[in-house]
């Protein structure tokens, strides 16, 4: 749960300090759970359950601090995104609460070492509940050519923006790549649409591969527009490392957002005129 990646989440060292000892005291309110109730100290769940109430602190405390940092960013990651990491962190404390919980269960009802192969077991269980989809999974991602027709730019049919200045284009001819992403389905056309989950792409690869840009450069700035007729989203990017198939996979990995996924095939009214063809 502490695993720092390209988004250098926990920072190191004293963002690690801080989650080691919010990660201490979620397990102590875990473990102690089931002995309160075992003793029907009922005084004890009451106070347990409002301190579990102070993790949404943790939220709070990164949505904060990540929105002042995201104004420093070439490229920022967005409300969206910054909204899906610190409710990420609130969930891994909760997680945490839940892996003690089980574990003292377990050790108190059968032994220590039933204990130990449970706390192994929830190890696994958390990697698989802490993981959500990517881009990958739910749009196919293809290379598209970057062309200027004028002071137009466009990735393959998709406009992007109008580019004025000479000497800008003659920058966007030697270092931009484009990007088409298309929706499998209507369910993910609507969520490759939304702007939060555009900007994390953006950011995502910004991170990785850097940006051959400086502030007050507004041409030169990644950008992503659909294609109104298709859902197609072409993206626009200018990356220091142009290695093109790295790219690529990059995108493949950026985490759906919570916040942009919409099922409007689920929908009652999708529903009925299935059923009624």
């Amino acid at each position: 749960m502490l695993r720092t990646d390209y988004r250098q989440y926990p920072t190191y060292p004293h963002g690690r300090i801080i989650h080691l000892a919010l990660g201490f005291i979620a397990a102590l309110i875990g473990s102690v759970v089931i002995p309160a109730i075992l003793k029907a100290d009922w005084t004890a769940v009451t106070f347990l359950g409002l301190a579990a109430q102070q993790f949404r602190d943790v939220r709070n405390m990164e949505r904060n601090m990540l929105q002042q940092l995201d104004n420093m960013e070439l490229v920022p990651r967005g409300v969206s995104y910054i909204e899906g990491i610190a409710q990420a962190f609130e969930g891994r404390n909760y997680l945490v609460m839940l892996t003690s919980l089980v574990v003292t269960l377990i050790i108190l009802k059968v032994s220590v070492w039933t204990g130990v192969l449970g706390g192994i077991l929830m190890f696994f269980i958390n990697g698989w509940l802490m993981s959500g989809k990517v881009i990958g999974q739910i749009a196919d991602i293809d290379e598209g050519e970057v062309t200027l027709d004028g002071p137009n730019l466009y990735v393959d049919d998709i406009y992007i923006m109008n580019i004025g200045l000479r000497s800008d284009r003659e920058e966007i001819r030697r270092h931009g790549v484009g990007i088409v992403i298309t929706p499998k389905n209507a369910n993910s056309l609507i969520t490759i649409s939304n702007l939060g989950q555009r900007q994390a792409i953006l950011h995502d690869v910004s991170a990785i591969h850097g940006v051959y840009r400086d502030s007050g450069e507004p041409a030169l700035v990644p950008l992503a527009k659909r294609n109104m007729k298709n859902g197609k989203l072409g993206i626009f990017l200018l990356p220091e490392e142009k290695d093109r198939s790295k790219i690529l996979e990059t995108i493949s990995q950026v985490p759906v957002l919570d916040s942009a996924i919409r099922l409007p095939r689920a929908a009652d009214v999708n529903q009925r005129g299935k059923e009624a063809r």
